[in-house]
């Protein structure tokens, strides 16, 4: 394999949501709000959860790294979208595939996330193995493994588009450099590429989904052996928002990559936005709105900030 791109193309345009002239303004403000919530969300979950010693556990500290993936992956995308809103978005090659490395980094990463926390919630099933279960050291690991994977895979996927030429199409068709636009405008073959995208996809769709079944069979197993309906609820409850937030990144990315090759590109954008654009903006909410914990942390932070 030869690294280095001999390609004349230098630069990509990238033709955002829509080429409708009416929609662009509209859809400017509509990203530029949804980018604000999700830079405010996440932020503040961050510092909540660094400023309060009570939301030092395993728990938070996967919510804080997920809050954290969010912040990063709103930034890689949602700035250059917003530039396409206003005049043609002209993304060199290097720009292009920096995108593309943090785009893929940041989406194994969020996977991965949600996968050990899918254990956490299993882990604190078992009480009395919490602590030995969920430690420092496992917690540290797991970070490790979630970040070791995320590099793995985008680098595979960048070191594979190096041996690409670009020789004359230079439009991308979506608002974000992705492995599958950047193959249709090579005029080199893209086997080897096809071959990893499938490798890396399945690998990372495979292991986050088996652990996540695996994880929530055995809750639900423990679950449904509460004999008061006052503790199923409570247990049901615990584990509400991860799901939701499960079944929003998995469910928009299987749509994504399990549809039929007949699928037409638009439904190919909407059904990334889902899981890259409004997953890390809903997150914050979906795991601050019913949790008392970081309601009592947050009256706690205003109290000081207004007494001061």
């Amino acid at each position: 394999m030869i690294l280095g791109n001999s390609s004349s193309v230098k630069e990509f345009i990238l033709l955002g949501l829509t080429e409708q002239p009416e929609l662009q303004l509209p859809l400017f403000f509509l990203f530029l709000g949804i980018y604000m919530v999700s830079m405010v969300g996440n932020l503040g979950l961050i510092v909540l959860i660094v400023l309060d010693p009570h939301l030092h556990t395993p728990m938070y500290y996967f919510l804080f790294n997920l809050s954290f993936t969010d912040l990063c992956y709103s930034s890689v995308i949602i700035p250059k979208m917003l530039v396409g809103f206003m005049k043609q978005n002209i993304i060199s090659h290097a720009e292009c595939l920096t995108q593309l490395f943090f785009f893929a980094f940041f989406v194994i990463d969020e996977s991965y996330i949600l996968t050990a926390m899918a254990y956490d919630r299993y882990a604190i099933c078992k009480p009395l193995l919490y602590q030995v279960n969920m430690s420092r050291q496992v917690c540290l690991l797991m970070t490790m493994g979630v970040y070791v994977m995320g590099f793995l895979g985008s680098m595979a996927h960048i070191v594979c588009m190096l041996r690409l030429d670009f020789c004359d199409g230079n439009i991308i068709n979506n608002y974000v450099c992705d492995v599958h636009p950047l193959l249709k405008l090579s005029c080199t073959s893209t086997s080897i590429n096809e071959l990893v995208l499938f490798i890396v996809v399945g690998i990372n769709i495979t292991v986050p989904s088996l652990t996540l079944f695996v994880s929530y069979t055995l809750i639900l197993s423990n679950i449904l052996s509460i004999h008061s309906a006052e503790g199923r609820s409570k247990a049901f409850s615990t584990c509400g928002s991860h799901v939701i937030a499960v079944s929003l990144f998995f469910g928009a990315a299987a749509f994504m990559y399990l549809k039929p090759s007949s699928a037409s590109v638009d439904e190919d954008k909407v059904s990334t936005i889902f899981y890259t654009i409004l997953g890390p903006m809903l997150n914050p909410f979906i795991y601050s709105i019913r949790n008392n914990d970081v309601h009592i942390a947050l009256r706690k932070i205003l109290k000081k900030k207004i007494f001061t």
